[in-house]
């Protein structure tokens, strides 16, 4: 495995996978990897001929009060993970390797109907940060295939759309949210949460839980689903629930197409997001089997 930390290191290894007539599958992450990102990088190994991974904290996608100075890194720890699962190539720039400029003035804007609601609401300019660094990273592997969780949904649907929108020669493959026995969704930042913290967030895939059962309740309405999960938050402080349609992120105004339940909400001062397909699998039922795929 080697560590890349130069674009043109880069460019020159992705050069040389095309030449080879070999694959390239990317998993892009900002590091602290834990057992979601494995089965990434899992798939991308089965899938591919080279699998790269990358590593870096984005600084453009945080707000100016969000928590990057302290989103939880450890390098070392993140290499001896890709080592054991295959990787073939880490890249794990600097700040200015990727942003030479600083600020990038080249901005990749998604449309807002993809970014007004769910989490664009609450963190204005967190899906162009997004979108620009996952471009760049497109621009300089020239993926096959890249691999994304489905726990952040929203980001799914906007990187569809820019990669659509923009002509990169790429599949997008998502995977399933991958959970503890117990039903949280795996997360770098469940490390700020302290004990209590940690029973207290088991509130989120509960409520998941009850509006994807009361989902399949003959008759049952978007508002009744809505209902059946706010049960389970009571003394949460919630963020955004809401149901919508899993294509334009619209409000879902019936249950006739196909519909995601999304819940952002804090535990202590640590804000989760988790969410659920309607027509996926329950949360709960799966969570555990999930868990032992990739232990």
């Amino acid at each position: 495995m080697e560590v890349l930390r130069a674009n043109d290191d880069v460019r020159r290894r992705a050069t040389q996978a095309r030449q080879a007539g070999e694959t390239i599958g990317l998993v892009p992450t900002m590091g602290f990897l834990h057992a979601g990102h494995r089965a990434l990088i899992e798939r991308a190994r089965a899938e591919n001929g080279r699998v790269a991974v990358s590593v870096f904290v984005n600084p453009t996608q945080f707000g100016p009060t969000e928590d990057f100075a302290r989103y939880p890194r450890d390098e070392d720890r993140d290499l001896a993970l890709c080592q054991e699962a295959g990787v073939d190539w880490v890249y794990a720039p600097s700040v200015e390797e990727l942003y030479p400029h600083g600020q990038p003035g080249t901005l990749v804007t998604p449309p807002e109907g993809l970014t007004t609601s769910l989490c664009g609401e609450f963190r204005p300019g967190h899906f162009t940060g997004v979108a620009t660094v996952v471009a760049k990273l497109f621009a300089l592997w020239g993926p096959d295939r890249a691999y994304f969780g489905l726990k952040d949904f929203q980001q799914t649907a906007v990187l569809r759309r820019m990669a659509a929108d923009l002509c990169f020669p790429v599949a997008l493959v998502l995977a399933p949210t991958i959970r503890e026995t117990d039903g949280l969704a795996l997360s770098s930042r469940n490390i700020y949460l302290d004990p209590a913290e940690r029973q207290a967030a088991l509130a989120i895939p509960r409520a998941l839980q009850a509006g994807w059962e009361q989902a399949r309740v003959a008759g049952s309405r978007p508002s009744a689903v809505l209902e059946a999960a706010a049960r389970h938050l009571t003394g949460m402080q919630v963020q955004y629930l809401s149901l919508v349609d899993r294509d334009s992120l619209e409000p879902a105004t019936d249950l006739g197409r196909p519909a995601v339940l999304a819940i952002a909400a804090y535990s202590g001062k640590t804000r989760l997001i988790d969410n659920v397909a309607l027509d996926g699998p329950a949360p709960l039922a799966l969570a555990a089997s999930a868990q032992e795929g990739v232990a």
